[in-house]
């Protein structure tokens, strides 16, 4: 099946060695199919997202949530998310029909 939409997220994970810290950034994608959305680690079901939203940090990037019937999962993104939160609700509406 073909994606809709993707959108570009990231982790960074911090490692304290001795009395350096390394920090590296891994970038991963979320992919909006039209039954499911899909993480590196997680798939959900369209029917067990309830919402999205978004949340600036700075200038740049910010935290996209994502709001499931097993609780909101936070994930860090450079770019805007709303084409891809449109997106997900233009899916949404249409799976009601």
């Amino acid at each position: 099946m073909d994606h809709i939409a993707v959108l570009p997220y990231y982790r960074v994970q911090r490692e304290v060695t001795g009395l350096t810290q390394e920090i590296e950034m891994n970038a991963r994608t979320m992919t909006l199919y039209s039954d499911r959305i899909v993480t590196k680690y997680r798939e959900f079901l369209i029917t067990e997202v309830f919402d999205m939203s978004f949340r600036r940090m700075g200038d740049k990037g910010g935290f996209f949530y994502l709001h499931t019937s097993t609780g909101v999962y936070p994930y860090m993104v450079e770019i805007d998310p709303r084409p891809f939160i449109q997106t997900f609700h233009q899916v949404a509406i249409a799976r009601l029909k």
